[in-house]
C-alpha cells in the first residue's frame, strides 16, 4: 500500500462513539485514526458527489457574467441606478 499525505483533521466524538471506537481499534489492532479513514473512504463510495442533493445548488444562479464574484458590488450599483431611474420616470412624469 503506498504511504499517502496525511493532514491533521480535529474531531469531536460523543463519549459512546469514541468508547466504541477505542475497542474496535484494539480488537482489530489498528489504530483510532485508521478506523476513521476507512469509516471516511467507505461513506465517500457510497455517496459520489454527483449524487449529493447540495451540488444542485450549484450553478442555481447562473448569470451568465464571468466576472460576477468579483464585480458583483457594481453589477448591483448599476441595477439599482436603472430601478432609481424607472422610479423617478414614473412617479415624477409630466401629466398631460
Amino acid at each position: 500500500m503506498a504511504v499517502a499525505h496525511k493532514k491533521p483533521f480535529q474531531l469531536y466524538l460523543r463519549e459512546e462513539q469514541l468508547e466504541a471506537l477505542r475497542v474496535l481499534a484494539k480488537k482489530r489492532g489498528a489504530s483510532m485514526a485508521e478506523l476513521v479513514r476507512q469509516s471516511v473512504d467507505r461513506f465517500l463510495e457510497e455517496t459520489p458527489l454527483e449524487e449529493e442533493p447540495l451540488w444542485d445548488l450549484v450553478g442555481i444562479g447562473a448569470s451568465g457574467t464571468d466576472d460576477l464574484s468579483e464585480r458583483h458590488d457594481v453589477y448591483l450599483m448599476q441595477e439599482e441606478e436603472r430601478d432609481n431611474r424607472r422610479f423617478r420616470a414614473f412617479f415624477w412624469a409630466p401629466t398631460p
